[in-house]
């Protein structure tokens, strides 16, 4: 459970908390277990309207990506990786993206070195909360340890956690676009 906290303005226009509790949408994945996705907050539009009360933005179908000039903020769970992660099939990678809401963002099987590559259109904003994980590129890897931030540039990337113990990771995916020379699809490994 991630506790949330929601400001706002009262009806003579001073900040208050609006609501304070559990993050109402959490997704978790059979192919993965142990995995928890939880969504905080959506936005889906720049600027972003501010209101006195803000409606609740992460209700609706799983959603991985952020609406198109949107942003999405979510916690995500990763559990040490299994045997049955690494043996997995691009079909099963596949279906796994697309519990997501995004299946075409699986490259396993196309240009992807692990069973967990996947390319979105975003910049993520990506900031280890507790443990370790790998981000696994095309051709390289970096280790990422508690309190370690990361940008993620629309690339190609799986997360591998190699450890023995879960890794807790905030993400912010803000929309954007590729680039015309990275807009092409890329290459098989």
């Amino acid at each position: 459970m991630v506790r949330r906290v929601i400001t706002g303005h009262d009806a003579t226009g001073k900040s208050v908390v609006v609501q304070d509790g559990a993050a109402p949408f959490e997704m978790t994945n059979p192919l993965r277990p142990g995995y928890v996705s939880t969504d905080i907050w959506r936005t889906a539009e720049m600027p972003v309207p501010i209101n006195s009360n803000p409606e609740e933005s992460t209700l609706g179908t799983r959603r991985q990506l952020p609406d198109r000039n949107g942003t999405v903020m979510r916690v995500n769970r990763v559990m040490p990786e299994s045997d049955d992660i690494r043996k997995m099939s691009p079909e099963q990678s596949r279906q796994l993206f697309a519990a997501l809401g995004n299946e075409e963002a699986s490259t396993f099987g196309k240009c992807g070195r692990h069973p967990l590559m996947h390319r979105t259109e975003t910049i993520d904003y990506v900031v280890i909360l507790s443990g370790e994980v790998y981000c696994v590129l095309d051709d390289t890897e970096v280790l990422l340890k508690t309190g370690d931030i990361l940008i993620q540039c629309g690339t190609n990337h799986a997360w591998s956690n190699r450890s023995n113990g879960p890794c807790d990771i905030l993400f912010v995916l803000i929309d954007g676009a590729f680039d015309s020379q990275l807009a092409a699809p890329q290459k098989a490994n």
